[in-house]
């Protein structure tokens, strides 16, 4: 079963102050982690939406393997991207099964988990796989294609969880111990390399 993977980009990071999507751990970018986790699982395609800061992290972010595409409604919010991602996955592969939405700052993704999701999709056939961390379902969720019109229409600020709440009957989880890690403030950044 085909499965193309998003990876969420666009932010300004302005709790931030510059881009964390360039921020390093380990000696790669936050950004460089997700889509090398991403490109070792082989599914395809991967795209990641860039916004904010397009222009600098396209010129340290150019992978093969990758797609790389422009929300330019980025100040939306992050229901704009998941448009824009799942778009343009479906313009490269229209019969496409499922996508799995991620962001660019949960450092502890690996490709493992990408693979449970879709492992448990399929052993359960569930249409949303979420991942379980601190009392909350969030990414990366795998997505059935009978979700994709409604990923398409999201609004607004609030990404995709309105879809995993309403269809709770529909959807599984799977447990990401350190999902809750991701780097919004200086302070989480700085927490992060002194924690290693």
């Amino acid at each position: 079963m085909s499965t193309g993977i998003i990876i969420l980009a666009a932010g300004n990071s302005s709790r931030l102050g510059s881009p964390k999507q360039l921020l390093h751990y380990e000696g790669k970018t936050l950004l460089e982690r997700v889509s090398f986790e991403a490109i070792k699982t082989l599914f395809k395609p991967i795209v990641v939406v860039l916004g904010a800061y397009a222009e600098e992290i396209g010129m340290e972010h150019k992978h093969a393997n990758i797609s790389y595409t422009f929300n330019k409604n980025w100040q939306s919010g992050m229901a704009s991207s998941i448009a824009k991602g799942l778009s343009t996955v479906l313009s490269l592969q229209k019969n496409i099964e499922n996508v799995i939405i991620t962001v660019s700052d949960q450092v502890f993704v690996s490709t493992e988990i990408f693979q449970t999701l879709v492992k448990k999709h399929n052993n359960t056939s569930k249409g949303i796989i979420a991942c379980r961390y601190e009392k909350t379902n969030g990414t990366p969720t795998l997505f059935n294609k009978k979700y994709f019109e409604q990923l398409l229409s999201l609004s607004g600020t609030t990404g995709a969880k309105k879809i995993l709440i309403e269809n709770e009957d529909d959807m599984t989880t799977i447990p990401f111990e350190k999902g809750y890690i991701d780097v919004d403030t200086r302070n989480d950044y700085n927490n992060l390399i002194n924690n290693k």
